[in-house]
């Protein structure tokens, strides 16, 4: 099982699938402001993703549910409730939603997908404990499809505008 850490962008990874933290469905999302992961999805994705994650409803915590790509080259985006109320992502949230994004991919049977850091941003977790998590999670599946967990990094970002070292693991 291979579980690769790259910095980059995670709308750029060549992955049949990625992973949209989200919250809980409580607040609709044209009352919000999107930023992080999916700020980038609805600015380059466009709004369906977000249209058909609302008919779920609300989720709980740690969920996860599957909508198209939108404009996005993706077979699809799996959105998780990472965040509990105020925005906030715990060690709970951040294993329950990898746990539940991974058990979705298997069962639809993608080849590859790729996680930001599950609640490292917008949710306050410390992104190596965020990060040692989601790896214990992964760990404990005998065939994840090929996973990589993106560690957000703008082009800009490096003197040569590569995306960065890969943290290959």
């Amino acid at each position: 099982m291979t579980v690769r850490e790259v910095y980059g962008d995670l709308l750029e990874q060549d992955v049949e699938v990625i992973v949209n933290p989200w919250n809980r469905n409580f607040i609709p999302w044209w009352l919000l402001l999107p930023q992080g992961v999916s700020g980038a999805i609805k600015k380059r994705g466009g709004i369906q993703p977000f249209t058909e994650v609302r008919k779920h409803g609300l989720l709980d915590l740690g969920q996860a549910v599957q909508t198209s790509a939108g404009r996005l080259p993706f077979k699809a985006i799996i959105h998780v409730a990472g965040l509990q109320a105020y925005w906030v992502a715990s060690e709970r949230s951040i294993r329950l939603s990898t746990e539940n994004a991974l058990r979705l991919a298997i069962e639809a049977k993608y080849q590859s997908l790729a996680f930001p850091i599950i609640g490292g941003g917008a949710g306050g977790a410390q992104v190596e404990r965020a990060t040692t998590w989601m790896k214990d999670v992964i760990s404990k599946h005998a065939h994840p499809p090929d996973t990589r967990l993106v560690f957000f990094k703008a082009a800009s970002d490096t003197k040569d505008g590569s995306q960065g070292p890969n943290r290959g693991t």
